[in-house]
């Protein structure tokens, strides 16, 4: 199995839509592919899979079972969520961090996850408790696999200050020795409808110049 982190020290970048979109199309080349969203204080998985209202049952091992989204005919992915597990969109997670840091060892060891080619982990912006507990745990789980089996794809907007904020990711995943397979510049031009011009609302190649400098290819 190989592991699949998307990461960016950025907020509003596009995070959830990259795993979303990354986890289906693995899904429809007919990878058994699973999605984790850890970002426990804003889970949109769910809303973006049209999948809300998808309720987590328990297995007779007393695990939870992930649920499961069609994607196109006889292809699922499997997808888990602290938002399957609230009673309203609108309610909160207010945690600290060691309640933080046991949802998601639960997330990663009871679940029954089955056997699956690819998990993809949406994680939130920054490089704080979520990250650094989702990292430690995959290193327990994977062990000294952990390294050729699980890596992180950077997600960025072209603007200086989302760069700067994915600069230190890079410094996270250095740290932690996670292997980054890429950055993806997402939201660098607009497509109009009407005459096909693309134009480059939030200027562009900002993601192109810090994979270059920072030598990730």
């Amino acid at each position: 199995m190989k592991i699949l982190l998307i990461l960016s020290g950025k907020g509003g970048v596009g995070k959830s839509t990259v795993a979303t979109q990354l986890a289906t199309s693995f899904a429809k080349r007919k990878f058994k592919t699973a999605l984790l969203d850890i970002d426990l204080c804003g889970p949109s998985i769910p809303k973006m899979l049209g999948i809300v209202e998808g309720n987590v049952l328990q297995s007779e091992t007393g695990k939870w079972i992930p649920v499961s989204c069609q994607v196109e005919s006889q292809v699922c992915l499997k997808v888990m969520s602290v938002g399957f597990l609230l009673n309203s969109e609108a309610d909160a997670i207010i945690w600290r961090g060691p309640k933080k840091n046991a949802m998601i060892k639960q997330f990663l060891r009871d679940v029954e996850w089955g056997d699956i080619d690819l998990l993809i982990i949406d994680t939130p912006p920054g490089t704080s408790d979520e990250h650094i507990s989702v990292v430690e745990h995959l290193k327990e789980w994977l062990g000294s696999s952990f390294d050729r089996n699980a890596a992180a794809i950077l997600v960025t907007t072209p603007q200086i200050v989302s760069v700067r904020d994915v600069q230190r990711e890079i410094s996270f995943c250095k740290k932690c020795n996670l292997n980054i397979l890429g950055i993806i510049e997402n939201m660098s031009g607009y497509l109009c409808p009407n005459c096909n011009h693309c134009a480059n609302i939030f200027s562009s190649g900002g993601g192109e110049s810090l994979a270059a400098y920072k030598e990730i290819m």
